[in-house]
């Protein structure tokens, strides 16, 4: 039987990082395009690299490296040039004409990587309307390779279809999409709002440091977790029992990555509101990662960029079963300057680490409680079930007539008792 495959694009990298970039942190960009790369499913046959003081109006490099960059598509065989910067339509028209093969930037290919990973419908509209905003200033230019081009990365996904059609009609689909994702964070707000009262905590990150192998691990769910950028893009949320009489709801976000693509950001805020929503932010960091520090600066401006900057945070190290001791221990003493936020060393593959996590959690829900005694009615059960679902019994003494609890509440459920005929509540300090 033969199977139709879709043949493996050749890929010839660019990188263009501006003068005064550190030479490691430059290849590091280079290493994790070739990373994006092979999760589009290319196989990368080349790289090129120029420093520059600021792009080329034309090509964004220079033009005798736009010549060298013709000769190695032509000696390796490349179909596909992809730049690790944001080309304007004129640089990638210009560069595709020097060239001979298509050009595309690193938002086109990380758009491309997201369409393939969709599933959910929300996930998949939210893909659509990124790629058509990102697609309408380039349109000239994509249709030209309409009649060669048959898919392949960059032209994969729900926006494929919209490539043959018009600017009318592209901007019709757009008001169409964004009305329909109101619709969606219309359902995702009420949602929310059925879990007032509820702890909840929000896993934000660079892709791949491990936020859906860490909510597996602490509760028990049954997610796809693969070692790859972008494995998961749908928002997932759980019950996380944390003991004591204790849970929190934790929501995992998509993975950040840098120079993510602004209309990216924009067509994903209504899943981001989860973070905006969240008691906690648990900042996700590869703790394996030797570039863990720009990673972590990376998360916090997309953060900036949703105005979240100042949410209360963990910093949560994962991975830390990759380190030796002595590394760890290092890694502690680097954090120090992080301050104030609290960070936590964990590993997802060892559930008997994720305490210290839990700990910490548990520690922000009691600093939301308020300690009172409440004295209840031997006849109503409902108010004393409730204090121990919703609250952290401390105390309970039995009387003849009533049962008096000490207790921690979330304000919640205490203004609710407040307001039940026959509970006292009493305030302590």
């Amino acid at each position: 039987m033969i199977e139709n495959r879709t043949p493996v694009e050749r890929a010839v990298l660019v990188g263009a990082p501006e003068r005064g970039l550190d030479l490691r942190i430059a290849a590091e960009h280079i290493e994790e395009l070739e990373r994006l790369t092979d999760t589009a499913g290319g196989k990368v046959v080349g790289t090129l690299q120029q420093r520059v003081d600021r792009p080329h109006p034309r090509f964004y490099i220079g033009e005798g490296k736009a010549t060298e960059l013709k000769e190695m598509v032509e000696a390796t065989e490349a179909d596909l040039v992809i730049f690790d910067e944001e080309l304007s339509p004129a640089q990638g028209k210009n560069l595709e004409e020097r060239v001979g093969v298509r050009v595309m930037d690193r938002p086109e290919l990380i758009l491309d990587i997201f369409a393939t990973r969709a599933r959910s419908r929300e996930a998949k509209m939210q893909v659509e309307l990124a790629q058509l905003q990102y697609l309408l200033p380039r349109l000239r230019r994509m249709w030209s390779h309409l009649s060669r081009i048959r898919g392949g990365i960059g032209l994969r996904g729900p926006g494929e279809t919209q490539l043959e059609t018009d600017r009318r009609l592209i901007g019709t689909r757009i008001s169409e999409l964004k009305a329909k994702l109101r619709q969606v964070a219309l359902a995702r707000e009420i949602q929310r709002k059925g879990r007032v009262g509820q702890f909840r905590a929000a896993l934000v990150g660079y892709t791949n440091a491990g936020k859906s192998s860490l909510l597996r691990a602490l509760s028990g769910a049954d997610l796809f977790v693969e070692d790859r950028l972008f494995a998961t893009l749908d928002s997932a949320t759980r019950e996380v029992d944390l003991g004591d009489g204790h849970s929190v709801l934790v929501t995992d976000t998509v993975g950040f990555i840098r120079k993510l693509p602004h209309h990216l950001v924009a067509s994903f805020r209504s899943t981001l509101e989860e973070a905006r929503e969240a008691d906690v932010l648990l900042h996700v960091i590869d703790a394996s990662h030797a570039d863990w520090e720009e990673q972590r600066s990376v998360v916090l401006e997309v953060l900036a960029d949703l105005d979240l900057e100042g949410r209360e945070k963990i910093l949560v190290f994962n991975k830390v079963d990759r380190l030796t001791h002595g590394e760890e221990e290092g890694l502690r003493d680097r954090i120090r300057a992080l301050e104030p936020y609290s960070a936590v060393f964990v590993s997802a593959l060892d559930v008997g680490s994720l305490d210290a996590l839990k700990d910490a959690l548990k520690a922000r829900i009691r600093a939301r409680l308020t300690r009172v005694r409440v004295s209840v009615p031997l006849t109503d059960g409902e108010v004393l079930s409730s204090l121990y679902r919703d609250g952290e019994v401390l105390d309970r003494t039995d009387l003849d007539e009533a049962v008096v609890v000490t207790v921690r509440l979330p304000e919640a459920p205490l203004a609710r008792l407040r307001h039940r005929e026959g509970v006292r509540v009493e305030a302590l300090k």
